[in-house]
């Protein structure tokens, strides 16, 4: 059976980038090297702030990811993924620039909670505030009569300032502080009512994991990382293993 060629958009940013490929590694089912998927990296982080562009005018980072994406299909991905929420407020127009669609975080997300978590009609959303306020992540839950709480201030702000710090910090020696302020935020999302909270920025599962809350915590990545092996159509063939 043949499989599709995963390719990644990289560089947004580049740790949140090696966490995606990471799971999209744990995740899949191999018993040798030859069970893995095909995967394809452009990691460039030279692409502009995507926050600051929605938010603030700033430099357009489309034509550089449109770049990026042409790369990966011209080096034969079939499809791709972004390991950027912010950067998923330009996906349909990403969309229409290219000959390969873009997996979307937002339905990966959406479609989780509706299937594993019925139940569910209200979740916190701890993300940029250029994701808070591009809106598109909220809209798609709105479609799936998911209702979003965002923290507000002055939690908001602690968000923004945590989720610089953890990518401006690959040491990770900061991610112990960094993971109480988050925790604290969602915190206060579950105590007004979220039955989910939704790590709508890629930085924040680097530092908060399940077992810190609650309720349910919906990791993005993690999400489309499974989206994608299935959209791979990974099979486990008959290998022996052994040396490569």
């Amino acid at each position: 059976m043949v499989q599709k060629v995963i390719g990644i958009l990289g560089g947004m940013g580049p740790q949140a980038t090696l966490y995606l490929f990471e799971k999209i590694i744990r995740n899949t089912p191999a018993k040798c090297d030859q069970d893995h998927l095909r995967v394809i990296i452009d990691n460039n982080p030279k692409v502009p702030d995507r926050t600051r562009a929605i938010l603030e005018n700033g430099e357009n980072p489309v034509p550089m990811m449109v770049k990026g994406a042409q790369t990966l299909i011209q080096a034969g991905a079939d499809f791709i993924l972004i390991p950027c929420i912010s950067a998923h407020y330009f996906l349909d127009e990403l969309n229409r620039k290219l000959s390969r669609p873009i997996l979307s975080a937002f339905d990966a997300v959406a479609k989780r909670i509706v299937g594993d978590h019925p139940d569910i009609k209200t979740v916190g959303l701890l993300a940029t505030n250029g994701t808070i306020q591009g809106g598109c992540f909220q809209k798609r839950l709105t479609k799936s009569g998911i209702q979003t709480q965002m923290p507000g201030e002055p939690y908001q702000r602690h968000i923004m300032s945590a989720i610089y710090e953890i990518k401006g910090d690959p040491t990770g020696l900061a991610h112990t502080e960094n993971k109480t302020a988050i925790k604290l935020v969602a915190e206060h999302l579950i105590q007004n009512g979220c039955q989910g909270i939704i790590a709508g920025c890629t930085e924040i599962p680097l530092v908060l994991s399940p077992k810190d809350i609650d309720v349910p915590l919906f990791n993005p990545l993690l999400i489309l990382a499974e989206a994608a092996i299935q959209e791979a159509k990974q099979v486990v063939p008959s290998c022996g293993g052994g040396p490569v």
